[in-house]
């Protein structure tokens, strides 16, 4: 498959070839579900906590007589079922993390990229380099290429210029190539990708 390579200034430089095998796959929405829920699973802090009954403040004197009440028999204000009381099983802080086979996040990322690509939602792009590094000159380009929403993957490492005209624009992230994943990409209406990120995800997936 191909696609042709663009500058900002939505000017064709060329083509590309994307392989199969990572960029035409099948696309499995099950496959995507896990990897979803892993990522976010692990970007849970898990740091609740509830206070249970021997960490509340409260009276251990007896509240009222054993007999005569017609109520029934207590020695202490921090039972569960009083007000003010612990809790009983609450939350404690733990890690929600577990574990995805590396196989499985593989065909994830390539499911994804594919799914994209099926969409014609993927962009390649020549370079990031600006000539003004501002934000109302990038808005401008990239609303020329009629691009929205986009998750940016460049190389090795965005370029500071760019990264700096992008930090102010709502709905655009920029990712070096090792940062990109499977919850970002769904999450992005486009996907723009470098010529030398798409060779490096090929060496990554095939």
């Amino acid at each position: 498959m191909k696609l042709d390579v663009r500058t900002l200034d939505n000017e064709k430089t060329g083509e590309t070839e994307l392989a199969d095998t990572v960029f035409a796959v099948e696309v499995r929405k099950d496959i995507l579900h896990r990897m979803v829920n892993y990522q976010l699973a692990r970007r849970r802090r898990g740091t609740r906590k509830a206070r249970e009954r021997g960490e509340v403040t409260g009276t251990t004197a007896k509240i009222w007589r054993q007999k005569g009440t017609g109520r029934a028999r207590h020695s202490s204000r921090k039972a569960v079922i009083f007000r003010g009381g612990g809790a009983v099983h609450g939350p404690r802080p733990r890690s929600h993390a577990h574990s995805l086979p590396k196989k499985v996040r593989r065909m994830a990322l390539r499911c994804a990229l594919s799914a994209k690509v099926a969409d014609q939602q993927v962009v390649v792009l020549e370079s990031l380099s600006l000539p003004t590094p501002q934000t109302k000159v990038l808005a401008e380009k990239l609303r020329a290429l009629d691009v929205k929403r986009p998750l940016i993957v460049a190389g090795g490492e965005v370029d500071p210029g760019f990264r700096r005209a992008a930090a102010n624009l709502p709905g655009v992230d920029c990712l070096p190539v090792q940062g990109a994943n499977v919850y970002d990409i769904l999450r992005h209406e486009t996907l723009v990708l470098l010529p030398e990120a798409i060779r490096v995800l090929e060496e990554r997936l095939s």
